[in-house]
């Protein structure tokens, strides 16, 4: 499972503003796309230096600058000291275990939220933060990861002129990519709710110590899922109420209706919280229920074979005089006595109902 904290110790002492990168290491060497368009056109390229991304910085046209890829801090240097950002802001961008929070620096806007996706054969929901800056005409968004993200939908309406989103601004494409974040919420939520589904048949029907490790990685991913989603209302509501000229009153409307998608998800996950707890104490009770029927059974054939016990003592004792041991008959008579001993035992345990 992933750590609920990152290691932020390589930190401790260091003046604000020291770059310094907290999260996974890589080999692989970051990845920086530019998507750049206007109305009438489009272009895309993939660069190898982030030089490259300079010239776009005063362009009319609307510019997408992506670098999935954190771990190389001199990119992010370079990057930042040509668009102007604080570095406060930069150190926020690399220290990937931040709360989703929203800044405004006047002439850009600075957002950080997570982005959910499952990964490996268990499914695990893992968390990826992606920080968004906001410029006039520029969005730059930055990555933890490089193994893809939920913005191929976007990038694929860019391409093909679908939609509104060439003909409005960086504010409008700031908002396509929030709410292809949180709709991206909806598809985990939904993976989730079948598991929780098949761990409740699986509680009711068959508990077992694979249900109790399922009931517990539930819980934790709840956890991640509401440390993740519940301060992006604060982030939503921030940006659409705020008074940045950057975020023009036609996209603001778009933004209420993230928001509410974000409540939606905030209370889905209250709800699957609420689930999982109590899908805990179903397991508690239904492993004593099943332990509770098993002492239950070894009770009562317990208390029938205790007289049948007695008896067998009786008749084992070594004494030379027991008149029954002369009868010619005592054998089937002693078995006789035996089953309607036991027999009638049962038939009184039914009819109190307690077998």
């Amino acid at each position: 499972m992933p750590r609920l904290m990152k290691r932020r110790s390589q930190k401790s002492g260091l003046p604000p503003g020291s770059l310094i990168h907290i999260g996974e290491d890589r080999a692989e060497k970051p990845k920086i796309t530019i998507i750049d368009y206007d109305e009438a056109s489009f272009r895309e390229k993939t660069v190898e230096e982030i030089t490259e991304c300079f010239p776009f910085k005063n362009t009319p046209s609307v510019t997408w600058i992506n670098v999935e890829g954190l771990h190389q801090v001199e990119i992010l240097e370079q990057l930042g000291g040509c668009y102007g950002l604080h570095p406060l802001v930069l150190e926020d961008i690399l220290n990937t275990d931040q709360r989703p929070k929203m800044e405004d620096y006047d002439t850009y806007l600075y957002i950080v939220l997570k982005m959910l996706h499952f990964e490996g054969p268990t499914g695990t929901i893992v968390t990826e933060q992606i920080s968004l800056v906001l410029g006039d005409n520029f969005v730059i968004s930055f990555q933890e990861g490089i193994d893809g993200d939920v913005f191929h939908p976007l990038r694929e309406r860019l391409r093909n002129n679908r939609g509104r989103i060439r003909k409005l601004g960086a504010d409008y494409l700031m908002y396509s990519m929030l709410d292809a974040i949180v709709d991206n919420y909806f598809t985990i939520l939904e993976r989730t709710g079948d598991a929780i589904e098949d761990i409740e048949e699986n509680v009711l029907g068959n508990p077992s110590t694979g249900t109790l490790s399922s009931i517990h990685i539930l819980k934790r991913e709840m956890i991640f899922l509401r440390k993740a989603v519940w301060p992006l209302r604060e982030v939503i509501s921030g940006i659409e109420r705020g008074d940045s000229d950057l975020v023009k009153a036609d996209t603001k409307v778009f933004l209420r209706d993230v928001y509410d998608h974000t409540i939606q998800v905030i209370d889905t996950i209250e709800t699957f919280r609420d689930m999982a707890a109590g899908m805990l104490d179903i397991y508690l009770s239904s492993v004593n229920n099943r332990m509770s029927a098993v002492m239950k059974v070894l009770t009562i054939i317990a208390t029938i074979f205790m007289p049948l016990t007695f008896i067998a003592g009786v008749y084992g004792m070594n004494f030379k005089y027991m008149p029954e041991l002369e009868w010619h008959w005592s054998y089937p008579a002693l078995w006789g006595v035996i089953i309607l001993i036991a027999a009638s035992m049962i038939v009184y345990f039914r009819k109190k109902e307690w077998w």
